[in-house]
This record gives structure tokens, sequence and C-alpha cells, in this order.
């Protein structure tokens, strides 16, 4: 049964943190960050799954972009299961380009679709801090709350020091580390008083 919009509390901007008995493969031991929530759903980018097969200087190369001395060394992630060929580049907010669109999330994150932010950032130009995931996570109208209902996820803030992490393999214990939460007190069971 699908939760009310007289229920609905906007997620954008915060963490969603996979719990250990998530049984999808493409969600567990996740951290996503929801670009966007609302009643008509939310969409969001798995923080902690980097891609093996290919780093930023291969986006560049594929999309015609020099790499200049000062480009930074980003990894790729997957950004979740939806249009795996869609690039998101998660980012700063005092990044500014007339050239570039980008939709602001909060005070801490924007987000850009654009080959214009891949330019700026090639060129040593780009935002500050930077996190690119190809393809996103998408929920369709109260599926989200749904599986929060479910205890599948846990929601928490989004420092940035977190998000742009470099070190991936982290992210989900300093997820729940911001909640105060050990994954060993963690249970797969979960209860209803």
């Amino acid at each position: 049964m699908t939760n009310t919009t007289a229920s609905f509390a906007d997620l954008t901007g915060k963490l969603l943190i996979a719990m250990p008995d998530l049984a999808d493969p493409r969600f567990h031991g996740g951290v996503v960050l929801l670009c966007s929530h609302s009643a008509e759903g939310a969409m969001g980018l798995i923080l902690n799954k980097p891609m093996s097969d290919i780093g930023f200087s291969n986006i560049l190369g594929q999309l015609g972009i020099a790499r200049q001395a000062n480009t930074p060394d980003l990894t790729v992630c997957y950004g979740g299961p939806v249009d795996m060929r869609r690039g998101f580049v998660l980012h700063s907010t005092e990044y500014r380009s007339d050239d570039a669109e980008h939709h602001a999330i909060n005070a801490d994150f924007a987000l850009s679709a654009s080959t214009d932010i891949l330019r700026d950032m090639a060129a040593g130009r780009g935002p500050l801090r930077a996190f690119m995931a190809l393809g996103y996570a998408g929920w369709g109208p109260g599926q989200l709350e749904d599986e929060i209902g479910e205890n599948s996820w846990l929601t928490a803030d989004a420092p940035p020091d977190l998000v742009f992490a470099t070190d991936h393999d982290t992210k989900w214990q300093g997820g729940l580390a911001s909640l105060g939460i050990s994954p060993m007190t963690l249970s797969s069971q979960a209860g209803r008083a």
C-alpha cells in the first residue's frame, strides 16, 4: 500500500543508508544521496560503488575533451540502475558557469549532467569538490516511503566530507556512524512495537 501525500516528508539532500538485509544486490551496502524527492517520486546517486572498468579520463576521451595537467583524477561510481549511459556530477555549490546547467539540491550540493561541467573540470576550472556517477537510482510515487517503512533504509543528514570522500569503502560505516550506530548492532530482523 502506497503512502499518501499527507504523510510525505521531503528527504532531498539526505542520505539513504542500506540496511544489511536489503536484498537487491544493486543497493546492498549502499549509501545514496537523494538529489530530489517529492510526492511524485525520488532520484538519487549511489555514492559508494566505484566502477572498475571506466574512469574519468575514459569519459573525457569518449567525449573528445582534452585532459590537462590539473585535471582531477576522479573515480566514476555506479550511480544506480536507471539510464546507465547518462553521467552526473554531484558537486559543491560554489561552482558557477554560464554554460553549465546545474540543479541546486541544497546549500551543500548541486547536480550537473551537461558536458560543460566536464570541460571545466578537465581545464581545472570545475568545482572544488565533485563526485561523478553513471546512472541513477529512481523511485516512483510512494515507493521509497514504502521501502523506508519496511526498514530497508535508514535516513541521515549528508555531511559533505562523507559525500565527497574518496575512500568509497568507508562511506556505509561513516553514514551509520553519523547516526551513532555501529554496523555490529544492526539486526537484519526489524520489529514493530
